[in-house]
């Protein structure tokens, strides 16, 4: 059903968002603490489901359904669920915009446990990771005046190239290229990493997609 209703929200788009008054309530009983890792992993994946296509369509549910529920996902014990809730937080602040701004420093507070996970724990530590790193690349994207990138981006480059959610690759270096073509003072502060980071990306053995491989193998030549 979780399936379903994410399916209908990537069909309906924001008109789906009438109905999410019925079934906002029964997907939350599944996040409850109480409840098996994989129902709470289901869960939050739904609502970072029902976030990414419905954009402003969930912002009446905000902050009463999807904050509370991504700040509890990212203290859960299971990583699928700390996963699930990272990528949720990150398409709520792309499709919310500058509404919940003033919530960035609370959700980077949130998420900075996740990126010191050990990546040898297995490929849904990794995947935790990735999506951390994903969520703050589209905060940035979003409003980076919003984000310490002083503080943000070293971490941010320190767990790059993306080891496991490879769908994630796109949102991430198109944040840095981004970042590379304003000559962000903060981002050439890093200029070091910054190149380790295209280096390996571009190279034979990345599994980064040939097109993307091609744009950091540009950018890495920009610093050079």
């Amino acid at each position: 059903v979780c399936d379903l209703v994410g399916s209908f929200g990537r069909v309906m788009g924001q008109h789906f968002a009438q109905y999410l008054p019925k079934f906002l309530p029964p997907i939350c009983e599944y996040a409850k603490s109480s409840r098996p890792p994989s129902d709470r992993s289901m869960a939050v994946g739904c609502l970072g489901e029902l976030a990414q296509e419905l954009g402003t369509g969930i912002s009446e549910y905000w902050q009463n359904v999807f904050y509370p529920a991504s700040i509890a996902g990212l203290g859960d014990s299971d990583y699928s669920v700390r996963r699930n809730a990272a990528f949720c937080i990150g398409v709520s602040c792309e499709g919310l915009g500058e509404s919940i701004t003033s919530q960035y420093s609370t959700l980077l507070q949130a998420m900075s446990p996740l990126f010191g996970i050990d990546i040898n724990e297995g490929d849904t530590a990794a995947a935790c990771i990735d999506n951390a790193a994903a969520a703050v690349a589209r905060m940035i994207m979003t409003s980076p005046s919003h984000v310490p990138l002083a503080q943000v981006l070293p971490v941010l480059l320190k767990c790059l190239p993306l080891n496991n959610d490879m769908t994630e690759n796109e949102t991430v270096y198109n944040c840095l290229f981004g970042l590379l073509q304003q000559s962000q003072p903060d981002l050439m502060a890093n200029k070091v990493e910054l190149s380790r980071v295209f280096a390996e990306a571009g190279s034979e053995e990345s599994r980064v997609d040939d097109e993307l491989k091609e744009k950091c193998k540009l950018a890495l030549q920009s610093l050079r």
